[in-house]
């Protein structure tokens, strides 16, 4: 058996919310012990400056770009981290010494796996350098390399959780900024793939009007009127027609015009999108799940979950089967690192496309210097 070990996990997601830290201890198999988990808002400049990097990152024809305000965003993003990993340990108690391994995810500015490009900025040797703590990063780009996705890595750690359920298969549907699902069947197979836009069309619609990137707990949405003919012209995208494995970027769909709808009209036509994409994703599975558990930011939208109830059986939220919503991704960041840094598999092929499973990410060891 291998050896249990102390993670910390970060992600800092498609939404833009803010950076996830949590504490895993795992073997990177069947052994999950979830420990305390924070988020740490990002403020409204921290914001400005990744949407201008997802806007720069447009221009970007290979993983080494740097243009635009990108070479600064990942030095902030960086030191952001730090950051936040130092005030985390800090606030639960621990020291950097008793941390075997970081899992650093870094900021997705742009992901076209076509193309076989992903692009994820944060500088992991700084990371290691600066907390004397071992990390692995750049976890997608061997997949995307290989003619996978690059996306969802998620997947495996909702298999190591799914033990902790009575009812199989499940699904897990994480709404971030793009919403993704896991089934894990009745002898744990995988399949999993993004269903459409979560949380990103919504919270920028939400800024362009109110200058908010929220519909906090979905009132917007709930006073308006979903504009049938909108979302018939999202969901007519060939994208619904893919088989999975098949992966998004947080800025598909962004050409679909939504003039002359109110701001409540919009915000109940984008989340009637989010739910039917979900909804849809049931065509991909082999049989009905028997039960669906909502993560991410989504699940505190009230209009979200109302709706997905109308068309689902069985939907709960993550807490309310025994698991952390909003830590979820950040947990398995952490137990994506372990299993990197043991060489297992991370992605597979009917997860991300990949021609057979392989593990992935860059191990590096921080400067002996910098240890703590």
């Amino acid at each position: 058996m291998s050896k249990v070990v102390t993670a910390i996990g970060l992600m800092s997601g498609t939404s833009l919310d803010g950076i996830d830290v949590a504490l895993l201890r795992t073997d990177g198999g069947a052994i999950v012990d979830r420990g305390l988990s924070r988020t740490y808002v990002y403020m409204s400049e921290q914001r400005a400056l990744l949407r201008q990097a997802l806007a720069d990152a447009k221009r970007a024809k290979k993983r080494s770009y740097r243009g635009g305000v990108l070479g600064e965003a990942e030095k902030m993003l960086t030191d952001w981290h730090i950051n936040s990993v130092r005030s985390f340990v800090y606030e639960i108690g621990l020291s950097l010494r008793n941390i075997d391994i970081v899992g650093f995810h870094g900021q997705t500015v742009l992901h076209r796996p076509e193309k076989k490009l992903t692009l994820q900025i944060g500088d992991g040797n700084a990371l290691a350098d600066t907390l004397g703590v071992r990390v692995a990063y750049d976890l997608r780009a061997a997949d995307v390399a290989a003619g996978g996705q690059g996306a969802p890595l998620v997947p495996v750690y909702h298999q190591a959780l799914a033990g902790a359920l009575a009812a199989l298969p499940v699904a897990f549907v994480n709404i971030g900024g793009v919403a993704n699902v896991t089934y894990v069947g009745k002898e744990g197979e995988l399949i999993a793939f993004d269903t459409g836009p979560g949380n990103a069309l919504i919270d920028d619609w939400m800024f362009k009007h109110t200058g908010v990137a929220l519909d906090f707990g979905g009132q917007v949405a709930h006073s308006g009127e979903t504009d049938e003919a909108t979302v018939a012209q999202f969901l007519g995208d060939n994208y619904f027609e893919m088989a999975a494995p098949k992966s998004l970027d947080r800025n598909a769909f962004g050409v679909v015009s939504l003039d002359g709808l109110s701001l409540e009209d919009g915000a109940a036509t984008l989340t009637a999108v989010t739910v039917r994409s979900i909804a849809m994703s049931t065509r991909q599975f082999p049989t009905e799940p028997q039960c669906w558990v909502i993560c991410g930011g989504g699940r505190k939208n009230i209009a979200i979950m109302e709706k997905l109830r109308e068309l689902l059986p069985n939907v709960y939220s993550a807490e309310e089967c025994g698991f952390n919503g909003d830590a979820m991704e950040a947990e398995a960041w952490a137990y994506l690192a372990v299993r990197a840094w043991r060489g297992l598999p991370i992605s597979f092929p009917r997860t991300t496309g990949a021609p057979l499973e392989m593990t992935g990410g860059i191990i590096v060891e921080p400067a002996p210097a910098s240890a703590t």
